[in-house]
């Protein structure tokens, strides 16, 4: 069995290797069609290598020894695919990525390729970040064949998690194929929360390094075990306050078109719908409450720049 150190560096190195092969592919064509393709290839790819690597007994993967490797392996290839398959339909449907436009010299821009670069890099980044209580349960050496019920509620919890955000992709993408009826998407959980595939995603990570707490061979005082809260905390970082993604790409001034078309149904789906946690009654939960645990935010409000008529009047 390969130690954690060798097993987490390989790891490493597999996702930059990709990654980079990747962006010198990409930029020799001009094209940005696999870059979220590559990103899901590589969660597999680092899921299958520490699986082998990890492995226990005298087989070179010896599944029976190890359930809770098995379902860790299972479950994080599971939540990876659907993420593959969804990034690759996605890609198809679009036909491109506007957002690399500018540093592939698309409309006769100047190509800037470190630019470019750097969008892999962080991709490689983001990959190996969100592995990581992946890598630490299949890189440990503790061997623990029966799940205490710690156990089996945070993996039933992962496994909600990722059922959530496949439902939700799904219901949404479903919903646009039939003409975006009623101009925002309020079917099935998107009737209880404006981003549940954004939830989902969140909510997965924080159980599976939950979950991998029992695999830390001195308990709270490991601190590889530690490191792993970085996947959903980062998770949180890129789908709560990064500007092209997430809620800040979904919110704030980008529901303009909302308010425009429909604002007395988009106001009242507001006050009614969660944010991101899947919740009944939302209306009547506090407002310092949505503003903190729902994370419910006030910049994700749209407030509408004033007309050059009202400005002139105020000054």
């Amino acid at each position: 069995m390969a130690g954690q150190g060798f097993i987490y560096g390989i790891a490493a190195a597999i996702t930059c290797g990709i990654q980079v092969l990747g962006f010198v592919a990409a930029y020799a064509l001009k094209t940005e069609t696999f870059y979220d393709i590559l990103g899901g290839v590589n969660y597999l790819v680092i899921a299958l290598w520490s699986a082998v690597a990890g492995s226990t007994g005298d087989a070179p993967l010896n599944w029976v020894d190890d359930p809770r490797k098995i379902l860790v392996t299972v479950s994080f290839i599971c939540s990876r695919g659907w993420l593959l398959l969804f990034l690759a339909w996605r890609a198809h449907e679009r036909k491109g990525d506007s957002r690399f436009d500018e540093v592939l010299g698309k409309g006769g821009g100047t190509p800037q390729p470190l630019r470019f670069f750097v969008f892999w890099m962080a991709q490689a980044f983001w990959v190996f970040l969100i592995s990581l209580p992946m890598l630490f349960v299949n890189s440990s050496h503790v061997n623990k064949p029966e799940f205490s019920p710690f156990d089996i509620t945070f993996a039933i919890f992962f496994c909600a998690g990722v059922l959530i955000e496949i439902v939700a992709d799904i219901q949404k993408a479903l919903w646009v194929k039939r003409g975006r009826q009623g101009d925002f998407c309020t079917v099935g959980v998107w009737s209880v929360s404006r981003h549940p595939n954004y939830f989902g995603e969140i909510f997965q990570w924080w159980c599976l390094f939950a979950f991998s707490y029992s695999s830390a061979y001195t308990g709270y005082s490991d601190p590889l075990w530690w490191i792993g809260i970085l996947s959903p905390l980062f998770t949180m970082q890129i789908l709560l306050t990064m500007e092209p993604t997430g809620l800040c790409n979904a919110e704030g001034k980008n529901l303009k078109r909302y308010y425009d078309k429909c604002p007395e149904r988009y106001t009242k789906y507001r006050e009614n719908t969660s944010i991101l946690i899947p919740i009944i009654g939302y209306r009547y939960v506090p407002l310092f409450l949505k503003r903190t645990v729902f994370f419910d935010f006030e910049k994700y409000e749209y407030k509408p720049k004033p007309e050059p008529s009202d400005r002139a009047k105020n000054e």
